[in-house]
């Protein structure tokens, strides 16, 4: 696993970076290049971008934040490949103002469905901004988890509040507007014209295991991830995992 991953942030992201790196992999092979032009909408400082430029692949990030676009230019900076990492603010409902259609070999979309107004739109602009044969990286917070997570708190009554919302939202104090179920998301990329290719369940103990059990037990960090890469691509365990990825390919 790349050392960027490591230690605590690999349990967020190790998951959803071995199917993107194997998709990366595979679009190299349909592509015949060995550099990808990748589309990181909403990559921020740069968690998937740096590690996909250090594949060799060329990748623009949009994000609304100019923050975020500067520690991005500092980090691939520091990673050497700012030449392989282009920073450009905006966001994905305004994606075309500021990139081109059909010009990407993949695009990720990490964490931008629940605050954007309308989701089908960002996925049918992410869909559009893909070359024929392209492939779409979509992560996106669960409902489930959600759910569980305020119940082991013995929030029992925001629990069952975000169980009955259409949003998946707990209550006014909720930081994330929305949420979705493994089927929305698989319905929103099917309905954007791309073929469902592979669907996980991202951190579905990690947010219920305490940090110091993690932090302090010997061997428990690599034990567990080894626990979150087994159960990601079971089923039963979508409807409980904190985050939601749904892997999509544009067939030419």
């Amino acid at each position: 696993m790349s050392d960027q991953l490591r230690p605590r942030a690999s349990l967020r992201t190790a998951v959803v970076w071995e199917v993107l790196k194997d998709a990366l992999d595979r679009q190299v092979k349909a592509a015949g290049r060995d550099a990808l032009d990748v589309l990181d909408t909403g990559g921020g400082t740069g968690n998937f971008a740096v590690p996909a430029a250090r594949l060799g692949h060329h990748v623009t990030v949009v994000d609304p934040s100019p923050n975020a676009l500067f520690a991005l230019e500092r980090r691939a900076a520091e990673a050497g490949v700012a030449d392989r990492v282009r920073g450009v603010q905006g966001d994905i409902l305004g994606l075309f103002d500021v990139v081109e259609r059909g010009g990407f070999d993949a695009v990720l979309c990490h964490g931008v469905l629940e605050y954007v107004d309308d989701p089908a739109e960002g996925v049918r602009n992410a869909v559009t901004a893909l070359r024929p044969s392209g492939a779409l990286s979509l992560l996106a917070a669960g409902l489930g988890g959600a759910v569980l997570a305020r119940a082991l708190a013995g929030h029992f009554t925001e629990a069952r509040q975000a169980l009955a919302d259409p949003a998946g939202r707990w209550g006014e104090g909720d930081p994330v507007p929305r949420r979705f179920t493994a089927e929305q998301l698989a319905e929103l990329v099917s309905g954007a014209g791309l073929e469902v290719g592979a669907v996980h369940g991202v951190r579905v103990f990690a947010d219920l295991v305490p940090g110091v059990l993690v932090d302090t037990e010997p061997g428990a960090m690599d034990a567990l991830l080894k626990l979150e890469a087994a159960v990601a691509e079971l089923p039963a365990f979508h409807s409980v995992a904190t985050q939601l990825h749904v892997l999509g390919e544009k067939r030419p």
